[in-house]
């Protein structure tokens, strides 16, 4: 086999090696904004009691008193068959909205908002649908429908936005804090902040706005471009997700690895999105995706000329691998996973969605003492090549001595949840019947958590065994990679 030597950076930190072949470089770009480093001390107020006051910015949404669209529809079986419609039967609800965020002061309802903008809304998520605290998806539109791309709360102009419920996390903050981690390492992940919800009058609770996975603009997301006039982009973003049998969708492409692989899982392309899609667009996707998917699962996999290296960034698919196995993210590369082709040309991967990682997936409780991302999408094959299964060892052990660290992470938990402070308890003024057994939605008796505190000790306690595991065994990557496991596909190798 090929011996590629890693060069590897901590974030902007650069570890020279000596180079014999091809330099994969992790340098990653300018610093993360994370919300409760950035906030200041807000100003003292005086106000009647039972007003709302918080420091985080405050989410106010009128619908008019009509349903918001997109809730699951289950047959008597308790199974989702459709997803609920406007009265006008539509997918999607025109509401308002105002945003109230000032850097000095503190926020209430009755604040002249920051942003004011007509929505469209509906409930997101998959089985996060049934949960009673609901996610959802908004795009800002002025009032004639077009797309009135704004800045939210600090982050960069864009019209697409998802309002995070947390519910069945109970720490509040698995995506919160993992998508800074990621976008400390990676050249992007999804910019978040903390808000507090109120719909209609009522108050919701604590939520994460949440950047979508999209084209952004001026170098914000993700930079690509599509004219569909011309059937030419200059990249595209494709999603590996199950789709129920209800759900109609014309984005999804038959790509090689849904033959190549044994579970066979949808990949949509959701950017260009359906309005600017052409049957043509997607089957050049379709064919570019399946040659570098033929080049994956090929003899040729780890060869310079002919492999895999010639069509992926490796430094994003080595961090998306450490950061989903550190928590134990089961969910990732089979559920909810994003891979773009931006216009360096390469496929990078994105993370998305943590709420079921760190021994908080519902149905059954996670191996610490296991790796699992080698069985998924894609990292089936990559780490059968040993200079990938390297890259990750070498990363890791970097990683462990900065975001990934113990200490780095303890000290991160404290500190968001001191800077939360009194919205925890509003938020669960709201919801903390959730931690009543009869509504604990993770199986297993000796998996409830009955307070918040156990939910910041439960959290806390996962990362620091499974970092300890991992210091211990990390090395044993290297058995996916060994001869005597990937023999059958090297036949024809040098």
């Amino acid at each position: 086999m090929k011996r590629i030597v890693i060069g590897l950076l901590v974030c902007a930190l650069c570890v020279g090696l000596a180079a014999t072949a091809t330099v994969v470089d992790f340098e990653r770009k300018e610093s993360r904004i994370h919300q409760h480093l950035e906030a200041g001390e807000k100003a003292p107020c005086s106000h009647e009691a039972n007003l709302l006051c918080t420091h985080l910015p405050l989410v106010e949404i009128e619908t008019g008193g009509h349903p918001i669209p997109g809730a699951p529809v289950l047959d008597d079986k308790g199974f989702i068959v459709d997803y609920t419609v406007t009265e006008a039967d539509e997918p999607r609800l025109k509401a308002s909205l105002e945003i109230t965020d000032n850097a000095e002061t503190n926020h209430h309802v009755t604040d002249a908002p920051s942003l004011a903008t007509s929505v469209l809304i509906n409930i997101r998520g998959r089985s996060s649908r049934e949960f009673d605290k609901k996610s959802y998806r908004i795009t800002l539109i002025y009032d004639d429908g077009t797309n009135n791309n704004q800045s939210v709360m600090g982050m960069d102009a864009h019209h697409e936005w998802v309002l995070h419920g947390p519910f069945l996390d109970k720490s509040l903050i698995r995506n919160y804090m993992m998508y800074n981690l990621a976008g400390e390492c990676m050249e992007y992940a999804p910019n978040v902040r903390f808000c507090e919800v109120v719909i209609d009058g009522s108050y919701q609770g604590l939520y994460l706005m949440t950047e979508s996975i999209t084209k952004g603009y001026d170098g914000s997301r993700l930079t690509m471009e599509v004219k569909k006039k011309d059937n030419t982009f200059s990249g595209y973003i494709l999603r590996v997700n199950d789709i129920y049998p209800f759900e109609e969708t014309t984005s999804v492409i038959s790509d090689y690895g849904n033959y190549a692989y044994v579970a066979r899982i949808p990949v949509e392309v959701i950017y260009p999105g359906t309005i600017n899609q052409t049957a043509e667009m997607r089957r050049k996707i379709e064919l570019e995706f399946s040659a570098f998917e033929k080049a994956l699962y090929s003899y040729d996999y780890d060869s310079e000329d002919y492999g895999y290296t010639q069509w992926i960034d490796i430094p994003s698919f080595v961090d998306y691998y450490i950061l989903n196995e550190f928590v134990c993210n089961i969910d990732a590369g089979r559920l909810s996973t994003y891979v773009y082709k931006d216009t360096s040309g390469k496929y990078k991967i994105c993370v998305w969605d943590f709420n079921n990682a760190c021994d908080n997936y519902m149905e059954l409780r996670v191996n610490l003492h296991d790796f699992d991302t080698q069985n998924r999408l894609l990292y089936h094959m990559l780490c059968r090549d040993e200079d990938f299964t390297e890259a990750i060892i070498t990363r890791y052990k970097e990683l462990r001595q900065s975001v990934l660290s113990e200490e780095y992470l303890m000290n991160y938990i404290d500190q968001t949840v001191a800077y939360l402070g009194p919205a925890i308890e509003r938020n669960f003024d709201k919801w903390g019947y959730s931690f009543q057994a009869e509504y604990s939605l993770l199986k297993g008796e000796d998996r409830e958590i009955c307070s918040y505190d156990e939910a910041i000790s439960q959290l806390k306690e996962f990362l620091i065994e499974r970092g300890n595991w991992m210091d211990q065994n990390i090395d044993a990557v290297r058995e996916f990679s060994a001869e005597s496991a990937v023999k059958k596909y090297n036949e024809n190798a040098d």
